[in-house]
């Protein structure tokens, strides 16, 4: 019973262990490495938060087979980088150049950390710090203060 258990397992779990190969790498190795660096490099842009290289998304397998024939047909990284934003935008690198129309989201994680600084320190403000013991507060607290337990309402 347990060796039919087992054959079950290694049958249902060797799909876990498949990994799918969706084009063929470069011939020269020199130029599959540059790919593969630039594909790191490049955002998935249906997955979003992905590399590429990392996706599994039929537009992920596009855009690695784009990168290797650029690379085969002898450009280099930065001009695949230029091409891919021309066509798509800054936002295709998974970390966009800094210039003025990337600003914006280079600044926007400070931004966002100055108005929570600002929301707080305003709201800081609105409570007020604490409010002074009237008369009959500070009596009470000498007499705590003091060691006399007893309460002033006779109980």
């Amino acid at each position: 019973m347990r060796a039919l258990v087992l054959v079950l397992l290694m049958l249902f779990a060797t799909p876990a262990f498949a990994v799918a190969v969706d084009e063929q790498p470069l011939a020269d190795p020199a130029q599959e490495q540059m790919a593969r660096d630039l594909m790191k490099e490049i955002r998935c842009l249906q997955c979003q938060n992905q590399s590429i290289e990392d996706s599994n998304a039929d537009l992920a397998k596009d855009l690695r087979i784009l990168v290797r024939e650029r690379i085969q047909m002898g450009d280099s990284p930065d001009n695949v980088r230029a091409y891919l934003v021309d066509r798509y935008g800054d936002w295709i690198m998974l970390e966009p150049p800094v210039k003025p129309s990337t600003w914006f989201l280079w600044g926007s994680p400070f931004l966002f950390l100055a108005l929570v600084l600002l929301a707080v320190s305003r709201r800081k403000a609105a409570i007020g710090g604490p409010t002074p013991l009237s008369d009959d507060e500070k009596a009470r607290l000498d007499a705590i203060l003091a060691g006399d337990t007893r309460r002033e309402d006779g109980q």
